[in-house]
């Protein structure tokens, strides 16, 4: 019966959670994260910018009372249900796809741990480094381009944080645009540059 029950309100908040799922994705699809921050365009950084942006909804939600922790889960069955999904259009064989998709919870709760240390510490440096860590997978990125991306990804999660908890039960998230939250850098310059009618990514985020 209490397993009957858990799936009913997985059910209720199931829409909900594909909804701010992606609004995540969305987020990590941003063009500037790509061209200007320098983000490598590949699966494992376009992986590594969706699992930042969940893990910044997540840990916003968690931070509520139920039904906030169901909505987190919610979120999190989405990324992985997709992430499935992509792998099998992808053409990786049904046995591999398990083990890939276990990597893939594995890294996100690793970077989970890693960004909700520095931002509650309110730690720049630290979450620089676990950006250059994660999201460059430790090579040097262009000067100025992490300590960008963790003023945003701070800036992001102040935004969630003042988030109406109401508005994010029922599926509405925008994520603010990296023009609008990274302070005036070289970056920032860059990013004011771009045509308006710049391109997406080459491919999706979450593929």
């Amino acid at each position: 019966m209490a397993a009957f029950f858990g799936l009913a309100r997985r059910g209720r908040h199931e829409r909900a959670g594909f909804q701010l799922y992606a609004a995540a994705v969305a987020a990590a699809r941003e063009p500037v994260l790509y061209q200007v921050l320098r983000v490598a365009d590949t699966l494992d950084g376009r992986f590594d910018l969706v699992c930042l942006h969940a893990v910044l909804l997540v840990r916003r939600l968690q931070r509520e009372a139920e039904p906030g922790p169901a909505l987190a889960q919610a979120v999190f069955d989405a990324m992985f249900t997709d992430m499935d999904v992509s792998l099998r259009e992808m053409g990786v064989g049904d046995l591999s796809v398990g083990r890939r998709v276990r990597a893939m919870w594995e890294a996100f709760n690793g970077r989970a741990l890693a960004y909700d240390a520095a931002l509650a510490a309110g730690d720049l440096a630290a979450l620089e480094a676990a950006l250059v860590r994660n999201v460059w997978r430790g090579a040097p990125p262009p000067e100025g381009c992490a300590a960008a991306l963790a003023r945003l990804v701070s800036a992001q999660a102040a935004h969630l944080d003042a988030q109406d908890f109401a508005a994010l039960a029922d599926g509405q998230l925008v994520f603010p645009t990296a023009a609008e939250t990274i302070p005036a850098t070289e970056a920032t310059q860059a990013v004011q540059a771009l045509p308006t009618a710049e391109a997406t990514p080459k491919a999706e985020a979450s593929r």
